[in-house]
Parts: C-alpha cells; sequence; structure tokens
C-alpha cells in the first residue's frame, strides 16, 4: 500500500486482532466479560429498581397501582438483560464460526486436491479385458449367475437367479 494514498484507511489495532482466530477468541472473550459484568449490575439495579417503584404508593392508590406502575420500567430493563444476555451469547458464538472459518480456509487446499482426484478418477475409467464375444475368448459370461444354454434340451437346466 501506497503511504501517500489519501483514501488508505489508518492501521487498526484490530486489523491484527481479526486475522488470528485464538487473537479474536481471546478479544471476544475479554468483551463478554466486561458485558457479563455489566449484565449483573444491571440484574442488581432492575431488582432495586422493582422494590423501589413497587414500594412508591400515592394517595389514594389501591393496592395494586403501584405495581402497574412499576411494570413498563421493569419491563424496559429487562429486555436492556435480554440484549445483553443475547449480546455475550453472540460473542461466544462467533468466536466458534472464526475458528471454524479459519479451519475450513486451512483444509480447503486438500478438499480440493481430494475433489480434483475424484473428478480424474471418473474421468479415466479403470482398464477392462478385452471387448469382443466372451464365447471366442474362452472366457465366462458376464453375468456369472447364468449360464448360457448350448442345447435345446439344456433349457430346462439353467441356472437362475
Amino acid at each position: 500500500m501506497n503511504s501517500n494514498d489519501p483514501f488508505e484507511a489508518p492501521h487498526s489495532p484490530l486489523r491484527d486482532v481479526a486475522a488470528s482466530p485464538e487473537a479474536t477468541a481471546r478479544y471476544l472473550a475479554d468483551v463478554q466479560r466486561v458485558l457479563l459484568d455489566i449484565g449483573r449490575n444491571l440484574e442488581t439495579l432492575a431488582l432495586e429498581t422493582r422494590v423501589h417503584c413497587r414500594d412508591t404508593h400515592v394517595d389514594g392508590d389501591r393496592w395494586y397501582h403501584a405495581r402497574l406502575r412499576a411494570l413498563p420500567v421493569e419491563n424496559a430493563l429487562n429486555d436492556v438483560l435480554k440484549h445483553v444476555n443475547g449480546l455475550t451469547s453472540g460473542l461466544e458464538k462467533s468466536a466458534y464460526k472464526r475458528k471454524a472459518f479459519s479451519d475450513d480456509v486451512k483444509n480447503l487446499p486438500g478438499k480440493r486436491k481430494e475433489k480434483e482426484l475424484e473428478k480424474q478418477r471418473k474421468k479415466t475409467p479403470p482398464l477392462q479385458a478385452a471387448t469382443g464375444n466372451p464365447k471366442q475368448h474362452g472366457t465366462q459370461s458376464q453375468n456369472p449367475g447364468y449360464s448360457d444354454p448350448t442345447s435345446i434340451y439344456d433349457l430346462g437346466n439353467r441356472e437362475s437367479a
């Protein structure tokens, strides 16, 4: 790459991480640890918010009014927790997919070589014995389960499959 090129992207440290499946897995594991820690804090916040909001009563409330007012807040925090959990599981899945990609790329030349050998085997059938009438060459017929009748009297004695 030309260093004077104005369209060239600056070198990113994540470029090196993306090039190695092991480095990618380590980086994603670090991000996952941070997200799991944030998730624990959000779970604690959700519980404390639930207790506080459900204990907030106003004069004239019935027993369920505080709970009904708290439900939208609780649902919003639970949605955030679901997204955090989805992110953590997605990071783990991404690390596995990156490793599988690397393994596929590593095995691809061998697979292509096997495929080419198989294609060559299909193009060139194995060498067969001389073709022609088997009786002329003194060999048996190609169907070993049946024998050719030699006369009209042998028709009853034919072997069958």
